[in-house]
């Protein structure tokens, strides 16, 4: 799994781009990003490898009872500090953020903490909705998301910056979903909101 687009059929169709939302997937390595990633391509669990550049998939996405549907351009990039740099390059224009956790691995909370701040606070992301994924929170020593939050700092993102922190477990899809319906609908409040803006300039 590495740099590169896939054009097989699954579960869910590929679709031109252009109607597709810019998802960015940001996260330290070993966050679980790729699994992420393949879990909503596939709807199965893949076997994956550090990511080394980036994977992309484009993705079709049911939204809940409402029976409608969301296209969404997924940007799967390495988590390694060397590549961290590059993440700047794939926000540019990015309609949300999914930024995973590894909810198990305390130590680098810190570390993940630091990342999705300074990648939020660059100029071309102020605004641009956060799902923040806590991923592993089916193993037992997951810390809470409460403690999650708190160590996250996800209240001082700024009050530009709307966020949303799911539980999931990326090997069987569980949260996922239920992400993505509150990432889109950050997405759609933003995009009305800024047209409401124009409209009174």
């Amino acid at each position: 799994m590495g740099n590169g687009l896939s054009d097989h059929h699954a579960l869910f169709p590929c679709l031109p781009s252009f109607q597709a939302l810019h998802i960015v997937i940001l996260g330290l390595d070993c966050a679980g990003k790729t699994t992420v990633l393949y879990r909503l391509r596939f709807n199965e669990f893949v076997n994956t490898v550090p990511t080394k550049g980036f994977n992309t998939e484009k993705i079709k996405v049911s939204l809940g009872a409402s029976r409608r549907t969301a296209s969404f351009h997924f940007w799967d990039v390495g988590g390694q500090e060397k590549l961290r740099p590059l993440w700047r390059s794939y926000t540019r224009c990015a309609d949300g953020i999914v930024f995973v956790v590894d909810s198990v691995d305390a130590e680098r909370i810190e570390e993940a903490k630091t990342e999705l701040h300074k990648i939020t606070r660059l100029a071309e992301n102020q605004g641009v909705p956060v799902l923040v994924v806590a991923n592993k929170q089916d193993l037992r020593n997951s810390l809470s998301l409460a403690e999650m939050e708190n160590m996250l700092a996800l209240g001082e993102l700024g009050a530009s910056t709307p966020w949303h922190l799911q539980p999931a477990c990326a090997i069987i899809g569980e949260g996922l979903q239920e992400g993505l319906e509150k990432l889109h609908a950050m997405i759609m409040k933003r995009r009305k909101m800024l047209r409401q803006q124009k409209k009174k300039r």
